[in-house]
């Protein structure tokens, strides 16, 4: 009988902390959505980087059209949308969300460096050189993720994938009936 009275002690305890102001809700520095226990909506951006983070890239999609429909289409929303896109392989949509990122805030880094990356990704070295210049100046130069997408993307457009004259030049050789085996000079 002890047992069962503390079982039943610990529930109202539980029940009683669960009603009352700050009970069970989240505090400060809480790892959970803000405003979700005051009947607040949760902030669709903040959902969508924490999918994101999580490898849930149509999730935060999804997210971040909430936010966008919350929020409006502000910079930060567009270039959430894009980096989504981007991470999903969808580089056409991509490209067209960061672009209008850009254009509402020309001073938005992450847009103008993701915007560099859907470049690359779509072979398009020189402009996404052009681009992270623009990210690079914008950040002044702090961020050592930006500067070395700078440095691959001059590098890549300076010296394009094959260039024979440059590269090891490559032979075939027939190997049977319809059969060739590429092979490099050492």
């Amino acid at each position: 009988m002890p047992l069962r009275k503390s079982a039943l002690l610990a529930a109202l305890i539980c029940t009683l902390a669960a009603c009352s102001p700050g009970g069970f809700g989240p505090s400060e520095g809480s790892p959970y959505a803000p405003g979700a226990a005051q009947g607040e909506g949760v902030d669709g951006l903040l959902v969508g980087h924490r999918l994101m983070a999580a490898g849930e890239y149509e999730l935060a999609l999804k997210a971040y059209y909430r936010a966008a429909a919350d929020q409006g289409a502000t910079a930060d929303v567009l270039s959430a949308i894009g980096s989504a896109d981007l991470k999903l392989g969808r580089l056409g949509q991509a490209e067209q969300m960061l672009r209008r990122a850009t254009e509402k805030d020309g001073r938005f880094v992450p847009a103008w460096n993701n915007l560099g990356v859907v470049l690359m990704e779509q072979g398009k070295a020189a402009e996404a050189a052009r681009v992270f210049r623009i990210a690079y100046g914008l950040d002044s130069g702090h961020s050592d993720a930006i500067r070395e997408n700078l440095r691959h993307a001059l590098a890549k457009s300076q010296k394009p994938d094959y260039d024979p004259p440059q590269d090891r030049p490559f032979k075939l050789v027939r190997r049977g009936v319809g059969e060739y085996l590429l092979l490099t000079e050492q």
